[in-house]
């Protein structure tokens, strides 16, 4: 289980900087090229370990279709929901609206794939959201004041990440993380630059910069490649809404990551704020029960 706490807080470190990396982004490649970018730098890190694992004997039939479903719900619609937000509203409301991801993750469960969740998971939620509000300083009202695009779109791709990880856990549970990260990114970079192409081409000159440079290594290399292994890795050795609760440590990593970069200041309510969020963090990797069907026996 320690493991899987050290993987939750180094993912968090990555994700929390990759809000940042958005915005350097988005401006000069656009949301698709954003999303096509980042998969594809992510795809060129996974792919030669994607391939040594399969000429050392791992050649199990593909299920495609399946890599397919998440590599849209995990990648491509979260990823392009997320650069449009991003256009709208800043780094900090975006994280923020991102840490909703375990709420949605359960009520997917329980929606689409008969999960229960156990009341210690739904009181690790509710103290994890709080942790949230604190970190807020309790200013809810200021994220609801944006239009659609923005706001609405952040919480259309928390939603999209939580089917995806429910899907993943039921019908992938035997496919190797490489197997899966792979497929998502190259799907995600496919989505990308046919979505590129139909709108706004990127050229050669617009990936010269610093910051475009910086945030293709740290938001595709970095934060598609080994973030995604990271995720799937506690996915599938914890659970769906564990792995999901990563989104709760974002807000206090990407404050971190201001102090450390840019000299903000760290307050009493990040110190606190933190503090509540890994107690929701703890009781929300309690297991969940599976909901016993009403189905004839050998149709379940």
């Amino acid at each position: 289980m320690a493991r899987l706490y050290v993987a939750l807080i180094g993912l968090s470190l990555i994700w929390g900087m990759s809000f940042v990396f958005i915005k350097w982004l988005v401006d000069p490649v656009g949301v698709w090229g954003t999303v096509f970018l980042r998969c594809l730098a992510g795809a060129l890190v996974l792919l030669p370990i994607f391939f040594i694992q399969r000429k050392k004997g791992e050649r199990k039939s593909l299920p495609i279709w399946k890599l397919i479903v998440v590599g849209i719900g995990n990648a491509a619609l979260p990823w392009t929901l997320i650069a449009l937000s991003e256009t709208q509203i800043n780094s900090n409301t975006a994280s923020i609206l991102n840490a909703t991801t375990p709420i949605w993750t359960g009520l997917a469960g329980f929606l689409f794939f008969s999960v229960i969740l156990t009341g210690f998971q739904w009181i690790g939620i509710v103290v994890g959201f709080m942790g949230i509000l604190v970190l807020m300083n309790f200013e809810v009202s200021g994220i609801f004041t944006s239009d659609f695009v923005g706001v609405g779109t952040m919480v259309l791709a928390t939603m999209s990440y939580a089917f995806a990880s429910q899907f993943t856990k039921k019908y992938l549970a035997g496919t190797s993380v490489v197997v899966i990260s792979t497929f998502q990114l190259l799907i995600g970079a496919a989505v990308g630059f046919v979505g590129m192409m139909m709108t706004n081409p990127i050229s050669i000159g617009d990936l010269l910069t610093g910051e475009v440079i910086l945030g293709i290594l740290g938001l595709g290399c970095l934060g598609s490649g080994v973030a995604t292994l990271l995720y799937f890795y506690i996915m599938t050795n914890g659970s769906p809404e564990f792995a999901s609760t990563v989104t709760y440590l974002i807000p206090g990593t990407a404050m971190i990551w201001g102090f450390v970069l840019l000299r903000e200041p760290v307050t009493h309510n990040l110190i606190l704020g933190l503090l509540i969020i890994f107690a929701g963090v703890f009781l929300s990797s309690r297991k969940s029960k599976k909901l016993i069907t009403s189905l004839p026996v050998g149709t379940r």
